[in-house]
């Protein structure tokens, strides 16, 4: 971990000299005096990321509605579609240009986009374009996952195995925060000044992320805390190296490693059972609540009462939680929570019980699976972290929806025409495999942080 001292111990003493006010702090959070300034950034960094995405998070959701629920579906089709085409794009930024390039420019395309998108509804209107409404829904369905996938990566590139671990709960509080401004400053304002005119709002939001960014490239490559000058030149070289690989060896290598294959996996339960919630979600919403205004408005109170149960688990339990139970245990909670809310929908299928269960499902998602599904990337090859995370972040992600799609939209159909409470209970079981997948994922991943990555080129340069 490039925040440290050369031959600092692989488990830290976290607990260890707590004078003075940031010892007594780094004490409380369980992290060394070396951690200390990388997460804060790093929490910073999430928080205008979050803070960007859950301004425009409702807004999207509402959009999505405007064409009716039978809309979303394609919508979700169209979406896996643009995630297949950007992928090799992506992988090519990757391949060619140093992390201090790529991130920021992935960001800055973003901010770009958002602009387009501001002035066509400005030019156009909210309402007299239904079009300019279903292309933003599938543009932030994209960006999001890109752009937290990209965060992501870049945790894993810069923090350890046991650190991720420790740390990522906590690094996880400052996108809690940013999800609950970006969430409430919606909530307070879409009636107020228009959907439409937060979404420059956004685009400053990311753009301070992108300077975080910057920020945390610059310590990583000139970190005084480590103790000789060979180190930094090492850590500095590794910063300014290309990551390299083909265009396709995300894909590759994530069908030639049995432990990519089951993030994979576990991925496409997890959006699986998300879409198979969104539909319900959509059509609860659609009969309960009238008007796009009054829609976002809920949907940006769940986002809020998520983001306000995620932040105390993760202030206080989560990343002990973590390391204390493994994090095997901790993926598990994530479809042990989904197997109870879909019980409990297909039994009372209402507005309250939905808010009730997106609300514990999100949070333990964000709470605890999140950060233990981030950290098993931490003990992959570098160009895995970037390409291979991204392939399964976005379009393995993706691909789960439009699985759940296909199996809504055919069991939902006239010639089967089954219920969607009724669909809930068929699915059941298939969450008994997900729980397995975590247990076997909790056990992979300690034995590759017990005996390294395969060499690819994620190692520091050699030098001489």
């Amino acid at each position: 971990m490039p925040f440290e001292s050369d031959h600092q111990s692989k488990t830290p003493d976290v607990a260890g000299n707590v004078d003075g006010i940031s010892g007594r702090l780094c004490h409380i959070l369980g992290i060394t005096r070396s951690e200390l300034r990388p997460v804060f950034w790093a929490s910073l960094y999430f928080f205008f990321l979050l803070a960007g995405y859950y301004v425009i998070r409702p807004i999207r959701d509402a959009m999505g509605l405007t064409g009716g629920i039978h809309d979303l579906k394609w919508l979700f089709f169209v979406t896996l579609a643009v995630m297949v085409v950007a992928n090799p794009l992506f992988a090519a930024l990757v391949s060619r240009f140093p992390r201090r390039i790529f991130v920021p420019t992935v960001y800055l395309f973003f901010i770009m986009n958002l602009l387009v998108f501001f002035g066509l509804f400005r030019w156009r209107g909210v309402q007299g374009d239904i079009n300019v409404a279903r292309a933003f829904f599938i543009w932030v369905s994209v960006f999001n996952l890109f752009a937290v996938s990209l965060f992501w990566g870049m945790m894993a590139d810069v923090f350890r195995a046991e650190q991720g671990q420790r740390l990522f709960a906590l690094i996880s509080v400052g996108g809690t925060v940013g999800a609950i401004v970006g969430s409430t400053g919606t909530m307070a304002l879409a009636r107020r000044i228009g959907e439409v005119n937060l979404l420059p709002l956004s685009a400053i939001l990311l753009g301070a992320a992108c300077y975080c960014v910057v920020r945390m490239n610059v310590m990583v490559a000139t970190d005084a805390g480590r103790e000789t000058a060979e180190g930094n030149r090492r850590w500095a070289a590794r910063e300014d190296q290309r990551i390299g690989g083909s265009l396709l060896s995300g894909i590759t290598h994530l069908f030639l490693s049995p432990f990519l294959s089951g993030i994979a996996l576990f991925i496409v339960f997890y959006s699986f059972s998300s879409t198979l919630i969104y539909f319900l979600q959509g059509t609860i919403v659609q009969q309960e609540l009238v008007g796009r205004d009054t829609r976002a408005e809920f949907f940006a109170m769940i986002d809020l009462s998520v983001n306000l149960l995620a932040i105390v688990l993760q202030v206080f339990l989560a990343g002990r939680i973590i390391k204390k139970l493994g994090v095997g245990l901790a993926l598990l909670s994530l479809p042990l929570v989904v197997l109870s809310g879909f019980l409990a929908l297909a039994v009372w299928p209402s507005l309250v019980v939905l808010f009730v269960f997106q609300v514990v499902r999100r949070a333990a998602n964000y709470a605890l699976a999140r950060p233990a599904r981030e950290s098993l990337f931490t003990v992959v090859p570098r160009e895995d972290k970037y390409k291979a995370k991204n392939l399964i972040d976005t379009v393995a992600y993706r691909g789960g929806d439009a699985t759940g799609v296909t199996c809504y939209s055919v069991l939902t159909s006239q010639w089967v025409g089954l219920a969607s409470t009724t669909v809930l209970w068929l699915f059941c079981p298939i969450i008994g495999l997900w729980c397995l997948l975590s247990i076997f994922l909790g056990r992979a991943q300690r034995t590759l942080a017990d005996t390294g990555p395969p060499e690819r080129n994620d190692s520091i340069p050699k030098t001489g």
